[in-house]
């Protein structure tokens, strides 16, 4: 291998890592105990249920969506949804709890890029991924050139003055605004929603931007009110807080960022960001309700079929 791969393959390992890639070896420490309260990210929550983490060695952010409670009256039912980080650094002791989970379908949001560098997926025997990339409008690619230049300069010019934020904010307008990313995230939704399915889990890399937006939306949905599934959202703050420090503590000791702060922006939900993209589907089709019919192209019967099955 030429000394030019070697470099874009350490860069690419790098950008990984600052997006969530999560060797197993470091993850024990990093990821928290089932059950964390995550009220510090409650917005005008009074009465927060718990949110329900599944812990892993290989992953940090895998969840139950189930247990919130709707403004119908209902409660979302669990085990039958989850979401989560990349499953490619899963040990053998979580490949057997995701086996516990009885999941029937994974769905992968990743990218190419992200796979080519981070791996397929670790699952159960006679699990396969299914691949549905939404785009990150090439926010991998840039990490890679960053990290890769080693150049303090460079990295402040491609993610200081808050270039990293409104980079952010671009890419969640465009899961509203994207018909491929739209595409997406219906046929998500049309499967859970499929009564003959089984337990469904859908991860991207970090388990926070392309998965918090799809919970976000099936959660809103299933008439869980705005607040907790934003809080819902907000969660993956609270569980990669500590395997996320690691990392840039990491770049910082290696020499490839003199400033990894810079890093905090992409690593990081926001509500700002979730507004991007709520702020897009007012826009764009009046409301949630549009969006979800006339964006995402779902009848009355697919979203009654959703109430069905998720709320009990």
């Amino acid at each position: 291998m030429s000394r030019a791969r070697i470099r874009l393959a350490t860069a690419a390992a790098a950008a990984a890592l600052a997006v969530g890639t999560l060797p197993a070896a470091a993850s024990a420490a990093a990821a928290p105990a089932a059950g964390v309260s995550t009220r510090d990210h409650v917005r005008h929550q009074p009465q927060a249920e718990t949110i329900r983490q599944i812990p892993l060695q290989g992953a940090v952010n895998l969840r139950d969506i189930g247990g919130y409670r709707t403004w119908t009256g209902g409660q979302v039912r669990q085990g039958l949804v989850y979401r989560s980080d990349a499953l490619s650094k899963l040990t053998d002791a979580d490949v057997t709890t995701v086996s516990g989970l009885g999941l029937k379908k994974v769905v992968d949001f990743r990218i190419p890029m992200e796979l080519q560098y981070d791996g397929a997926d670790r699952l159960p025997a006679g699990l396969s991924p299914t691949s549905r990339p939404v785009s990150d409008l090439g926010l991998y690619g840039t990490l890679v050139g960053a990290i890769g230049s080693g150049d303090p300069v460079v990295q402040e010019q491609m993610l200081g003055g808050g270039r990293a934020e409104a980079y952010m904010r671009d890419i969640y307008r465009t899961f509203v605004s994207s018909p491929e990313n739209r595409a997406q995230f219906a046929a998500t939704l049309r499967e859970i929603a499929d009564g003959r399915q089984g337990p469904v889990l859908y991860h991207c890399t970090s388990g926070k931007d392309r998965t918090g937006w799809m919970s976000y939306v099936l959660l809103r949905a299933l008439a869980v009110p705005e607040d907790t599934a934003e809080r819902d959202y907000l969660a993956s703050n609270t569980f990669r807080a500590a395997y996320d420090a690691r990392v840039r503590a990491g770049l910082k000791q290696s020499g490839r960022m003199q400033n990894p702060d810079l890093l905090i922006p992409l690593q990081e939900v926001r509500q700002d960001y979730l507004d991007a993209a709520t702020a897009q589907l007012e826009a764009d089709y009046g409301g949630f309700y549009g969006y979800l019919t006339d964006g995402l192209g779902l009848d009355l019967r697919t979203l009654a079929k959703l109430q069905d099955r998720m709320v009990r």
